[in-house]
Protein backbone atom coordinates (compact mmCIF):
# COMPACT_ATOMS: atom_id res chain seq x y z
CA UNK A 1 0.00 0.00 0.00
CA UNK A 2 1.18 3.36 -0.87
CA UNK A 3 1.72 5.87 1.92
CA UNK A 4 3.73 8.91 2.66
CA UNK A 5 4.52 11.76 4.99
CA UNK A 6 7.47 13.84 5.88
CA UNK A 7 8.80 16.79 7.72
CA UNK A 8 12.27 18.19 7.66
CA UNK A 9 13.81 19.45 10.85
CA UNK A 10 13.45 19.40 14.57
CA UNK A 11 12.67 22.52 16.63
CA UNK A 12 15.28 23.49 19.14
CA UNK A 13 12.96 24.70 21.88
CA UNK A 14 9.49 23.58 20.86
CA UNK A 15 10.08 19.92 19.97
CA UNK A 16 12.07 17.02 21.29
CA UNK A 17 15.66 16.11 20.65
CA UNK A 18 16.46 12.80 18.99
CA UNK A 19 18.50 10.07 20.57
CA UNK A 20 21.04 8.68 18.12
CA UNK A 21 20.07 5.08 18.83
CA UNK A 22 16.43 5.84 17.87
CA UNK A 23 17.24 7.03 14.36
CA UNK A 24 16.58 4.28 11.79
CA UNK A 25 18.71 3.81 8.70
CA UNK A 26 17.98 6.01 5.67
CA UNK A 27 15.54 4.62 3.14
CA UNK A 28 12.92 3.51 5.68
CA UNK A 29 9.22 3.49 5.02
CA UNK A 30 6.19 4.52 7.02
CA UNK A 31 5.37 0.94 7.99
CA UNK A 32 8.79 0.57 9.64
CA UNK A 33 7.97 3.07 12.39
CA UNK A 34 6.30 1.69 15.51
CA UNK A 35 5.17 5.19 16.46
CA UNK A 36 3.08 5.28 13.27
CA UNK A 37 1.31 1.98 13.86
CA UNK A 38 -2.00 3.83 14.26
CA UNK A 39 -1.67 5.50 10.85
CA UNK A 40 -0.61 2.21 9.29
CA UNK A 41 -3.66 0.59 10.86
CA UNK A 42 -5.90 3.30 9.40
CA UNK A 43 -4.48 2.69 5.93
CA UNK A 44 -5.08 -1.05 6.23
CA UNK A 45 -8.66 -0.45 7.36
CA UNK A 46 -9.23 1.95 4.49
CA UNK A 47 -7.95 -0.62 2.00
CA UNK A 48 -10.22 -3.30 3.41
CA UNK A 49 -13.37 -1.37 4.35
CA UNK A 50 -13.67 1.81 2.27
CA UNK A 51 -16.91 1.48 0.32
CA UNK A 52 -15.67 3.26 -2.78
CA UNK A 53 -12.59 1.04 -2.91
CA UNK A 54 -14.67 -2.09 -2.45
CA UNK A 55 -17.04 -1.01 -5.22
CA UNK A 56 -14.12 -0.26 -7.55
CA UNK A 57 -12.61 -3.67 -6.76
CA UNK A 58 -15.85 -5.41 -7.73
CA UNK A 59 -15.93 -3.46 -10.98
CA UNK A 60 -12.43 -4.69 -11.72
CA UNK A 61 -13.48 -8.27 -10.98
CA UNK A 62 -16.45 -7.87 -13.33
CA UNK A 63 -14.16 -6.54 -16.07
CA UNK A 64 -11.86 -9.56 -15.63
CA UNK A 65 -14.81 -11.93 -15.98
CA UNK A 66 -15.92 -10.08 -19.09
CA UNK A 67 -12.47 -10.46 -20.66
CA UNK A 68 -12.54 -14.20 -19.97
CA UNK A 69 -15.48 -14.66 -22.33
CA UNK A 70 -14.48 -12.19 -25.01
CA UNK A 71 -12.73 -14.76 -27.27
CA UNK A 72 -15.46 -17.42 -27.07
CA UNK A 73 -17.12 -18.54 -30.30
CA UNK A 74 -20.82 -17.79 -30.81
CA UNK A 75 -23.14 -20.54 -29.61
CA UNK A 76 -23.94 -23.19 -32.25
CA UNK A 77 -27.49 -23.12 -33.62
CA UNK A 78 -29.92 -26.01 -33.88
CA UNK A 79 -32.63 -25.78 -36.51
CA UNK A 80 -35.73 -27.85 -37.01
CA UNK A 81 -38.28 -27.84 -39.81
CA UNK A 82 -41.53 -29.76 -40.25
CA UNK A 83 -43.28 -30.26 -43.57
CA UNK A 84 -46.98 -29.57 -43.10
CA UNK A 85 -47.50 -31.39 -46.39
CA UNK A 86 -45.08 -34.31 -46.76
CA UNK A 87 -42.52 -33.69 -49.48
CA UNK A 88 -42.65 -36.61 -51.86
CA UNK A 89 -39.25 -37.98 -52.86
CA UNK A 90 -38.20 -41.11 -54.69
CA UNK A 91 -37.03 -42.64 -51.41
CA UNK A 92 -40.25 -41.78 -49.61
CA UNK A 93 -42.12 -38.80 -48.19
CA UNK A 94 -40.00 -36.30 -46.20
CA UNK A 95 -41.61 -35.43 -42.86
CA UNK A 96 -39.15 -33.03 -41.18
CA UNK A 97 -35.52 -31.97 -41.07
CA UNK A 98 -33.05 -30.80 -38.42
CA UNK A 99 -29.49 -29.62 -38.29
CA UNK A 100 -26.65 -27.81 -36.53
CA UNK A 101 -24.67 -24.76 -37.62
CA UNK A 102 -21.67 -22.90 -36.24
CA UNK A 103 -20.55 -19.37 -37.10
CA UNK A 104 -16.82 -18.66 -37.25
CA UNK A 105 -15.60 -15.05 -37.25
CA UNK A 106 -12.82 -14.22 -39.67
CA UNK A 107 -9.29 -14.93 -38.50
CA UNK A 108 -8.13 -12.46 -35.85
CA UNK A 109 -11.50 -10.99 -34.87
CA UNK A 110 -11.81 -12.94 -31.64
CA UNK A 111 -8.23 -12.07 -30.71
CA UNK A 112 -8.91 -8.36 -31.11
CA UNK A 113 -12.11 -8.64 -29.07
CA UNK A 114 -10.14 -10.33 -26.31
CA UNK A 115 -7.47 -7.62 -26.43
CA UNK A 116 -10.14 -4.91 -26.12
CA UNK A 117 -11.70 -6.64 -23.11
CA UNK A 118 -8.32 -7.18 -21.44
CA UNK A 119 -7.27 -3.57 -21.95
CA UNK A 120 -10.62 -2.42 -20.56
CA UNK A 121 -10.00 -4.56 -17.47
CA UNK A 122 -6.53 -2.99 -17.18
CA UNK A 123 -8.15 0.43 -17.34
CA UNK A 124 -10.56 -0.44 -14.53
CA UNK A 125 -7.58 -1.70 -12.49
CA UNK A 126 -5.75 1.60 -13.09
CA UNK A 127 -8.82 3.49 -11.89
CA UNK A 128 -8.88 1.28 -8.79
CA UNK A 129 -5.21 2.07 -8.12
CA UNK A 130 -5.87 5.77 -8.56
CA UNK A 131 -8.81 5.65 -6.15
CA UNK A 132 -6.69 3.75 -3.63
CA UNK A 133 -3.97 6.40 -3.75
CA UNK A 134 -6.56 9.15 -3.40
CA UNK A 135 -8.16 7.39 -0.43
CA UNK A 136 -4.82 6.89 1.29
CA UNK A 137 -3.97 10.54 0.70
CA UNK A 138 -7.23 11.61 2.34
CA UNK A 139 -6.55 9.33 5.32
CA UNK A 140 -3.05 10.75 5.80
CA UNK A 141 -4.19 14.32 5.22
CA UNK A 142 -6.85 14.04 7.93
CA UNK A 143 -4.44 12.18 10.24
CA UNK A 144 -1.83 14.94 10.00
CA UNK A 145 -4.47 17.61 10.51
CA UNK A 146 -5.63 15.69 13.56
CA UNK A 147 -2.07 15.62 14.88
CA UNK A 148 -1.69 19.37 14.31
CA UNK A 149 -4.96 19.92 16.15
CA UNK A 150 -3.56 18.03 19.14
CA UNK A 151 -0.51 20.27 19.24
CA UNK A 152 -2.55 23.45 18.74
CA UNK A 153 -4.78 22.49 21.67
CA UNK A 154 -1.75 21.82 23.89
CA UNK A 155 -0.09 25.12 23.03
CA UNK A 156 -3.32 27.08 23.51
CA UNK A 157 -3.86 25.47 26.91
CA UNK A 158 -0.31 26.40 27.91
CA UNK A 159 -0.91 30.00 26.89
CA UNK A 160 -4.18 30.08 28.82
CA UNK A 161 -2.31 29.00 31.94
CA UNK A 162 0.28 31.68 31.29
CA UNK A 163 -2.41 34.30 30.81
CA UNK A 164 -4.09 33.27 34.06
CA UNK A 165 -0.74 33.65 35.77
CA UNK A 166 -0.34 37.13 34.29
CA UNK A 167 -3.82 38.07 35.46
CA UNK A 168 -2.96 37.04 39.00
CA UNK A 169 0.24 39.06 38.94
CA UNK A 170 -1.56 42.10 37.52
CA UNK A 171 -4.27 41.79 40.18
CA UNK A 172 -1.68 41.55 42.94
CA UNK A 173 0.16 44.60 41.60
CA UNK A 174 -3.12 46.52 41.25
CA UNK A 175 -3.95 45.92 44.91
CA UNK A 176 -0.59 47.34 45.88
CA UNK A 177 -1.07 50.34 43.59
CA UNK A 178 1.83 49.50 41.31
CA UNK A 179 -0.39 48.71 38.30
CA UNK A 180 -3.38 50.27 36.59
CA UNK A 181 -6.82 48.75 36.21
CA UNK A 182 -6.10 48.36 32.47
CA UNK A 183 -3.30 45.95 33.36
CA UNK A 184 -5.99 43.61 34.75
CA UNK A 185 -8.51 44.09 31.92
CA UNK A 186 -6.02 43.31 29.12
CA UNK A 187 -5.10 39.82 30.38
CA UNK A 188 -8.79 39.10 30.96
CA UNK A 189 -9.67 40.08 27.38
CA UNK A 190 -6.81 38.04 25.99
CA UNK A 191 -7.80 35.12 28.20
CA UNK A 192 -11.33 35.24 26.77
CA UNK A 193 -9.93 35.14 23.24
CA UNK A 194 -7.71 32.18 24.04
CA UNK A 195 -10.54 30.26 25.65
CA UNK A 196 -12.73 30.88 22.60
CA UNK A 197 -9.90 29.69 20.36
CA UNK A 198 -9.48 26.58 22.50
CA UNK A 199 -13.20 25.79 22.29
CA UNK A 200 -13.07 26.10 18.51
CA UNK A 201 -10.07 23.77 18.33
CA UNK A 202 -11.73 21.20 20.58
CA UNK A 203 -14.92 21.31 18.49
CA UNK A 204 -12.87 20.67 15.36
CA UNK A 205 -11.90 17.26 16.71
CA UNK A 206 -15.34 15.81 16.00
CA UNK A 207 -15.64 16.62 12.26
CA UNK A 208 -12.05 15.48 11.65
CA UNK A 209 -12.76 12.21 13.46
CA UNK A 210 -16.01 11.81 11.50
CA UNK A 211 -14.13 12.31 8.22
CA UNK A 212 -11.57 9.68 9.14
CA UNK A 213 -14.27 7.26 10.28
CA UNK A 214 -16.12 7.75 6.99
CA UNK A 215 -12.97 6.86 5.04
CA UNK A 216 -12.60 3.71 7.17
CA UNK A 217 -16.32 2.82 6.95
CA UNK A 218 -16.73 3.02 10.71
CA UNK A 219 -19.62 4.51 12.73
CA UNK A 220 -19.47 8.30 12.88
CA UNK A 221 -19.13 8.39 16.66
CA UNK A 222 -16.18 5.99 16.86
CA UNK A 223 -13.57 7.59 19.08
CA UNK A 224 -10.09 8.32 17.73
CA UNK A 225 -7.23 9.15 20.05
CA UNK A 226 -5.01 12.08 19.21
CA UNK A 227 -1.81 10.93 17.48
CA UNK A 228 1.07 10.72 19.91
CA UNK A 229 3.63 11.79 17.34
CA UNK A 230 4.40 12.54 13.73
CA UNK A 231 7.75 11.47 12.33
CA UNK A 232 10.01 14.15 11.01
CA UNK A 233 11.30 12.78 7.72
CA UNK A 234 13.36 13.85 4.77
CA UNK A 235 12.56 12.64 1.28
CA UNK A 236 15.55 10.94 -0.35
CA UNK A 237 14.44 10.93 -4.01
CA UNK A 238 15.64 13.70 -6.31
CA UNK A 239 13.22 15.84 -8.28
CA UNK A 240 14.35 14.20 -11.52
CA UNK A 241 13.63 10.75 -10.12
CA UNK A 242 10.19 11.86 -8.94
CA UNK A 243 9.22 13.17 -12.38
CA UNK A 244 10.42 9.93 -13.95
CA UNK A 245 8.40 7.90 -11.43
CA UNK A 246 5.32 10.00 -12.09
CA UNK A 247 5.47 9.05 -15.76
CA UNK A 248 6.05 5.38 -14.91
CA UNK A 249 3.80 4.73 -11.92
CA UNK A 250 0.98 7.26 -11.92
CA UNK A 251 -2.23 5.20 -12.39
CA UNK A 252 -4.08 8.01 -14.14
CA UNK A 253 -1.48 7.98 -16.89
CA UNK A 254 -1.58 4.18 -16.91
CA UNK A 255 -5.33 4.37 -17.46
CA UNK A 256 -4.95 6.40 -20.64
CA UNK A 257 -2.28 4.01 -21.87
CA UNK A 258 -4.80 1.19 -21.56
CA UNK A 259 -7.36 3.30 -23.45
CA UNK A 260 -4.89 3.79 -26.29
CA UNK A 261 -4.20 0.06 -26.49
CA UNK A 262 -7.90 -0.75 -26.34
CA UNK A 263 -8.69 1.62 -29.20
CA UNK A 264 -5.78 0.22 -31.23
CA UNK A 265 -7.27 -3.24 -30.82
CA UNK A 266 -10.64 -1.77 -31.79
CA UNK A 267 -9.10 -0.39 -34.96
CA UNK A 268 -7.69 -3.83 -35.80
CA UNK A 269 -11.15 -5.33 -35.30
CA UNK A 270 -12.73 -2.66 -37.50
CA UNK A 271 -10.21 -3.46 -40.27
CA UNK A 272 -11.03 -7.18 -39.96
CA UNK A 273 -14.69 -6.36 -40.59
CA UNK A 274 -13.80 -5.90 -44.25
CA UNK A 275 -13.62 -9.69 -44.36
CA UNK A 276 -16.61 -12.06 -44.15
CA UNK A 277 -17.64 -14.34 -41.29
CA UNK A 278 -18.41 -17.96 -42.14
CA UNK A 279 -21.14 -20.33 -41.03
CA UNK A 280 -20.87 -24.10 -41.45
CA UNK A 281 -23.81 -26.48 -40.97
CA UNK A 282 -25.13 -30.02 -41.27
CA UNK A 283 -28.82 -30.80 -42.01
CA UNK A 284 -30.60 -34.15 -41.92
CA UNK A 285 -33.99 -34.80 -43.55
CA UNK A 286 -36.15 -37.55 -42.08
CA UNK A 287 -37.77 -39.65 -44.85
CA UNK A 288 -40.46 -42.34 -44.41
CA UNK A 289 -40.45 -45.64 -46.29
CA UNK A 290 -41.22 -45.41 -49.97
CA UNK A 291 -44.79 -46.07 -51.00
CA UNK A 292 -43.61 -48.61 -53.63
CA UNK A 293 -41.29 -51.43 -52.56
CA UNK A 294 -37.91 -51.95 -54.21
CA UNK A 295 -37.14 -48.28 -54.72
CA UNK A 296 -33.44 -47.41 -54.52
CA UNK A 297 -32.74 -45.40 -51.30
CA UNK A 298 -35.96 -46.53 -49.72
CA UNK A 299 -36.34 -44.68 -46.36
CA UNK A 300 -32.79 -43.32 -46.31
CA UNK A 301 -32.32 -39.90 -44.65
CA UNK A 302 -30.39 -37.50 -46.85
CA UNK A 303 -27.64 -35.46 -45.18
CA UNK A 304 -26.64 -32.01 -46.42
CA UNK A 305 -23.60 -29.94 -45.40
CA UNK A 306 -23.66 -26.19 -45.95
CA UNK A 307 -21.41 -23.18 -45.82
CA UNK A 308 -22.43 -19.52 -45.92
CA UNK A 309 -20.79 -16.17 -45.37
CA UNK A 310 -21.81 -12.56 -45.29
CA UNK A 311 -20.80 -10.27 -48.11
CA UNK A 312 -19.20 -7.05 -46.74
CA UNK A 313 -20.41 -4.72 -49.48
CA UNK A 314 -21.07 -1.63 -47.33
CA UNK A 315 -17.49 -0.43 -47.45
CA UNK A 316 -18.30 3.15 -46.54
CA UNK A 317 -19.70 2.04 -43.18
CA UNK A 318 -16.65 -0.10 -42.46
CA UNK A 319 -14.32 2.72 -43.48
CA UNK A 320 -16.14 5.05 -41.08
CA UNK A 321 -15.62 2.51 -38.26
CA UNK A 322 -11.87 2.43 -38.96
CA UNK A 323 -11.72 6.24 -39.02
CA UNK A 324 -13.68 6.38 -35.76
CA UNK A 325 -11.20 4.06 -34.07
CA UNK A 326 -8.27 6.11 -35.37
CA UNK A 327 -9.86 9.30 -34.02
CA UNK A 328 -10.33 7.63 -30.62
CA UNK A 329 -6.66 6.60 -30.58
CA UNK A 330 -5.56 10.17 -31.28
CA UNK A 331 -7.97 11.52 -28.64
CA UNK A 332 -6.69 9.08 -26.02
CA UNK A 333 -3.06 9.94 -26.77
CA UNK A 334 -3.83 13.66 -26.57
CA UNK A 335 -5.65 13.14 -23.28
CA UNK A 336 -2.68 11.31 -21.85
CA UNK A 337 -0.24 14.02 -22.95
CA UNK A 338 -2.46 16.74 -21.50
CA UNK A 339 -2.88 14.86 -18.23
CA UNK A 340 0.85 14.24 -17.94
CA UNK A 341 1.57 17.95 -18.37
CA UNK A 342 -1.01 18.79 -15.71
CA UNK A 343 0.36 16.19 -13.30
CA UNK A 344 3.92 17.39 -13.85
CA UNK A 345 2.76 20.93 -13.05
CA UNK A 346 0.97 19.65 -9.93
CA UNK A 347 4.12 17.83 -8.85
CA UNK A 348 6.20 20.95 -9.45
CA UNK A 349 3.87 22.98 -7.24
CA UNK A 350 3.75 20.27 -4.56
CA UNK A 351 7.56 20.13 -4.48
CA UNK A 352 7.71 23.91 -4.13
CA UNK A 353 5.26 23.89 -1.22
CA UNK A 354 7.14 20.99 0.35
CA UNK A 355 10.44 22.88 0.15
CA UNK A 356 8.80 26.13 1.25
CA UNK A 357 7.40 24.40 4.33
CA UNK A 358 10.90 23.08 5.02
CA UNK A 359 12.34 26.58 4.85
CA UNK A 360 9.68 27.83 7.25
CA UNK A 361 10.46 24.97 9.63
CA UNK A 362 14.12 25.93 9.72
CA UNK A 363 13.30 29.62 10.10
CA UNK A 364 10.91 29.08 13.02
CA UNK A 365 13.16 26.47 14.67
CA UNK A 366 16.47 28.28 14.40
CA UNK A 367 15.49 31.94 14.57
CA UNK A 368 11.96 33.09 15.24
CA UNK A 369 10.77 30.79 18.02
CA UNK A 370 14.00 31.11 20.08
CA UNK A 371 13.93 34.90 19.71
CA UNK A 372 10.25 35.03 20.66
CA UNK A 373 11.02 32.96 23.77
CA UNK A 374 13.85 35.34 24.68
CA UNK A 375 11.58 38.32 24.12
CA UNK A 376 8.89 36.83 26.33
CA UNK A 377 11.45 36.14 29.06
CA UNK A 378 12.83 39.68 28.94
CA UNK A 379 9.36 41.21 28.91
CA UNK A 380 8.26 39.00 31.78
CA UNK A 381 11.25 40.09 33.84
CA UNK A 382 10.53 43.74 33.08
CA UNK A 383 6.89 43.27 34.04
CA UNK A 384 7.80 41.59 37.31
CA UNK A 385 10.08 44.49 38.21
CA UNK A 386 7.49 47.05 37.23
CA UNK A 387 9.41 48.34 34.23
CA UNK A 388 7.02 46.81 31.71
CA UNK A 389 3.29 46.80 31.11
CA UNK A 390 0.86 43.93 30.74
CA UNK A 391 0.28 45.04 27.16
CA UNK A 392 3.95 44.43 26.32
CA UNK A 393 3.78 41.04 27.98
CA UNK A 394 0.59 40.06 26.14
CA UNK A 395 2.10 41.10 22.81
CA UNK A 396 5.19 39.00 23.49
CA UNK A 397 3.06 36.04 24.53
CA UNK A 398 0.82 36.36 21.44
CA UNK A 399 3.86 36.51 19.18
CA UNK A 400 5.28 33.33 20.68
CA UNK A 401 1.92 31.58 20.40
CA UNK A 402 1.58 32.53 16.74
CA UNK A 403 5.11 31.40 15.92
CA UNK A 404 4.69 28.10 17.75
CA UNK A 405 1.48 27.38 15.88
CA UNK A 406 3.07 28.49 12.61
CA UNK A 407 5.95 26.10 13.24
CA UNK A 408 3.65 23.14 13.73
CA UNK A 409 1.52 24.28 10.82
CA UNK A 410 4.63 24.18 8.63
CA UNK A 411 5.45 20.68 9.88
CA UNK A 412 1.92 19.52 9.08
CA UNK A 413 1.94 21.21 5.67
CA UNK A 414 5.19 19.51 4.76
CA UNK A 415 3.83 16.11 5.80
CA UNK A 416 0.67 16.69 3.77
CA UNK A 417 2.67 17.83 0.75
CA UNK A 418 4.80 14.73 0.94
CA UNK A 419 1.58 12.69 0.94
CA UNK A 420 0.46 14.57 -2.16
CA UNK A 421 3.81 13.97 -3.86
CA UNK A 422 3.53 10.26 -3.16
CA UNK A 423 0.02 10.24 -4.60
CA UNK A 424 1.30 11.89 -7.77
CA UNK A 425 4.25 9.55 -8.29
CA UNK A 426 2.07 6.55 -7.49
CA UNK A 427 4.09 4.79 -4.81
CA UNK A 428 5.43 5.07 -1.27
CA UNK A 429 8.63 7.07 -1.04
CA UNK A 430 11.65 6.14 1.06
CA UNK A 431 12.59 8.74 3.67
CA UNK A 432 15.23 9.43 6.27
CA UNK A 433 13.65 9.60 9.71
CA UNK A 434 14.76 12.21 12.22
CA UNK A 435 12.66 11.65 15.29
CA UNK A 436 9.15 12.64 16.23
CA UNK A 437 6.87 15.55 16.91
CA UNK A 438 4.22 16.51 19.47
CA UNK A 439 6.32 16.11 22.58
CA UNK A 440 4.46 17.09 25.74
CA UNK A 441 6.36 20.07 27.12
CA UNK A 442 6.59 20.85 30.79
Amino acid sequence: MATLLMVAALPAAAADAVDAEQVPAPGSYLGDRAELSDLRSFLVQAAENNNELRAAFQKWQAALKNSARADVLPDPKFNFGYYTTPLETRGGPARYKYGLSQSLPFFGKLGYKEQMALRQADGVKAQLDSLKLSTFYQVKNVYYEYAYLARAIDITKENIELMKYLEKIATARYTTGSAKHADIIRPQVELGKLEDKLNSLIDLKHPLAAKLNALLDRPRGTGIEFPASIPIMFMTDSDEALFAELQEYNPKLAYWETVVKKEEAGKGLAERNYYPDFTFGVDVTEVDDARNPGVIGDGQNPVMTSMSFNIPIWLESRGAAVDESQAKIIAAKRSRVGLEQQLRADLELALYKYRDAGRKINLYRDTLVPKAEQSLGVTMEAFMTGAGTSLDLIDAEKTLLELQLAYYRALTDQAQKLAEIETLVGRELPCEFHGSLLKKEQ
